[in-house]
This record gives structure tokens, C-alpha cells and sequence, in this order.
């Protein structure tokens, strides 16, 4: 029972109406094992689970049918997880099966859109921004360098300006003293 997710433990337990507090027993194992569950195990369960992934629920909740399954529990996930066992077991391919889910529901079904088209506009915008905003990012770099306020040395400051600055300290050592 531990090879099982733990949410597809319980979804096919409450199936089979075991009652709470049952032993595990292997007798009990193989019942779960072998009853219309929820679970992706070897190439068949991989396949499935990929399946799941790509599909979106289009109950609203925005998830794919895996998620939407154990976590929003609405009518129509647990449906088309039938639909795509049946149809894996019938010996369709995963391509197969996941379009004849575009063609009945239309490209909204993806989690993610195709790249052709103008979605491809979305798959190369955001490397195009990044490309952009780093040259211009360069540019301010380069172009800051060798710029920038003449900064005097300290041998350089004639005693005019030395006599200046210590006034201008005493102002503010003054001020910040306490009046009391």
C-alpha cells in the first residue's frame, strides 16, 4: 500500500468502503491494487500520469486533471482519467489520446499552448525582454564609466577650504549636542 500516493490510498479505500481501523493486510493490498483506482504505476501509470499533466480540467479550476482530481474533487476530472485509461489500455498513444481531447474541446485543454502561431509570440517574448533590459543594462554601464564627478585629493585642498570645513563641523557637532 505504500507504493500508492497517500490521497489515491484513501480515494480508493473510501471505494471499496473499508471501514476505519481495518488492518492492512496483503489481502487488503491486493484489493487496493487491483480496484479502479488512482494510481501510475510502470510505463502504462507513466503514461497516464503524463497525460494527466498536459490536460486542463475545464471545470474552472485552472489545474490539470491529475490536481483537479484530489484537490478540487469536481465531476469531471475523475471522468476523463477514466477516458484516458480506457483509451491507454485500448493500446491508443498518449499523442493520440491527448488529441482527441484538443479536437473535441478545442487547443484551451493544454496546460500549455502549442508554439506555432502567435503563442510562439509568448514562448519568445520574455527571452527577448530579458536580451533587451541586459544590453541596456551594458550600455548604462559603459557609458557611466569615465564619467562621474571630479573627486579632489586631499593634498589638493588649500587651507581656505580646510579652515571651511572645520567651521562647517563645528556648526553641525552644535547642533546635535543636547541643550541641557
Amino acid at each position: 500500500m505504500t507504493s500508492l500516493p497517500i490521497l489515491a490510498q484513501l480515494a480508493v479505500v473510501a471505494t471499496l468502503a473499508v471501514p476505519v481501523g481495518t488492518p492492512v493486510t496483503p489481502a487488503l493490498v491486493a484489493q487496493i491494487q487491483q480496484a479502479p483506482g488512482h494510481y501510475h504505476e510502470g510505463e502504462l501509470g507513466q503514461k497516464f500520469l503524463l497525460i494527466e499533466q498536459n490536460l486542463k480540467c475545464n471545470c474552472g479550476c485552472g489545474l490539470d486533471v491529475h490536481s483537479c482530481q484530489f484537490q478540487m474533487q469536481c465531476g469531471t476530472s475523475p471522468a476523463w482519467s477514466e477516458r484516458i485509461r480506457k483509451d491507454l489500455e485500448a493500446g491508443l498513444t498518449p499523442e493520440a489520446i491527448q488529441a482527441s481531447f484538443v479536437a473535441e474541446y478545442g487547443p484551451t485543454v493544454l496546460m500549455a499552448p502549442p508554439a506555432e502561431g502567435f503563442n510562439l509570440l509568448g514562448y519568445l517574448l520574455p527571452a527577448f525582454a530579458i536580451v533587451t533590459a541586459g544590453a541596456a543594462v551594458l550600455v548604462v554601464i559603459r557609458a557611466g564609466r569615465g564619467k562621474g564627478a571630479e573627486v579632489a585629493r586631499v593634498d589638493e585642498v588649500s587651507d581656505e577650504e580646510q579652515a571651511r570645513l572645520a567651521a562647517e563641523l563645528r556648526k553641525l557637532e552644535e547642533a546635535d549636542s543636547p541643550d541641557w
